[in-house]
């Protein structure tokens, strides 16, 4: 016996990897979205990441669910409609699931393959557990195909992927969930905390070379499906904390002034210009808060680790 899965696909735009590469490249400065991290590779490596002696958020948010997760389902209520924003770490939803027994479970993810992966392990797993997988860009507009109006909504948003959109992308973010879930529902998220310098620049840096990894993959790809030429000998991994902005900031830095073909097209690069490829904005409790705040959520309750590493709010829409 296995739960039910519902697979509702809304068909989001596919990313255009050579028209925003090719757009990115001729900016100045030069810039490509981290979504283009994740293929396949680059998803093998940020798993490998997240198990980093020096990547904190992953098995710290983790401890703060295992320990105060009785807590946070008290807030949430059982028989919810239980959204999770991108198909995560089945480690973090399984501790949600295993006490709230939700109504339903909505994972929401713009990876077909990965939602219906995900989807079918968690349904063997539990039978008797509702799933509707929906594949949408959650950073985007897009409506619930199920929202049975006798049941309580409730969001969880782990893994502090909120830091990566610029805070007026998140709070548009946010205002969309608001919308979406509706007055009284609520939202679980995890958040990376302001810490000291030196311990976010090595979450970013790793002794093994694997965010380096990370980040070259990008270039890989590129060569791989645009038939470029990056040479990536040429080029640094740098990921350093930009405190007047609050956030990890990643580039691949060239080491020498040279060209590069793309597509047919030429780019040229100046010794030490960069290609900016990931922003992790860090917040403080407060700063957080007050971000929610300002798009309709009042924050209910908050916890963290004994080093304030991470945290996880629950929110509530006013």
């Amino acid at each position: 016996m296995k739960g039910t899965v519902h697979f509702h696909d809304l068909h989001p735009p596919v990313a255009d990897l050579k028209t925003e590469v090719l757009i990115g490249l001729a900016s100045q400065p030069k810039t490509i979205s981290p979504k283009f991290f994740y293929d396949e590779y680059g998803s093998q490596l940020f798993d490998q990441i997240t198990e980093l002696p020096e990547y904190y958020p992953t098995r710290t948010e983790i401890s703060i669910l295992e320990e105060h997760g009785k807590e946070m389902i008290s807030l949430l209520g059982k028989d919810c409609l239980l959204i999770e924003l991108g198909s995560g770490s089945s480690l973090k939803i399984r501790l949600l699931l295993n006490a709230l027994q939700p109504a339903a479970y909505m994972p929401i993810d713009i990876c077909k393959a990965h939602l219906l992966k995900s989807a079918h392990i968690l349904a063997n797993d539990y039978p008797n557990l509702d799933i509707h997988a929906t594949c949408a860009d959650y950073s985007d507009h897009f409506h619930l195909p199920y929202d049975p109006n006798d049941k309580p909504k409730a969001v969880f948003f782990p893994g502090s992927s909120i830091g990566n959109f610029d805070p007026p992308q998140a709070q548009n973010l946010l205002q969309r969930v608001a919308d979406f879930l509706g007055s009284g529902s609520t939202l679980l998220i995890g958040v990376d905390l302001k810490k000291d310098q030196e311990r976010l620049n090595a979450a970013y840096n790793d002794a093994a070379g694997v965010t380096a990894a990370f980040n070259f993959n990008l270039l890989t790809r590129i060569n791989q499906e645009l038939n470029a030429d990056f040479d990536l000998s040429r080029f640094n991994h740098h990921a350093f904390y930009n405190e007047q902005q609050g956030r990890i900031e990643m580039h691949l830095v060239s080491q020498v002034s040279h060209e590069v073909q793309v597509d047919g097209q030429r780019f040229q690069f100046e010794e030490g210009e960069s290609i900016h490829t990931e922003n992790s904005y860090k917040y403080t409790v407060t700063q957080f808060q007050n971000l929610a705040s300002e798009v309709g959520f009042q924050p209910i309750q908050v916890w963290s680790d004994s080093d304030a590493l991470f945290s996880v709010h629950c929110l509530r829409v006013e």
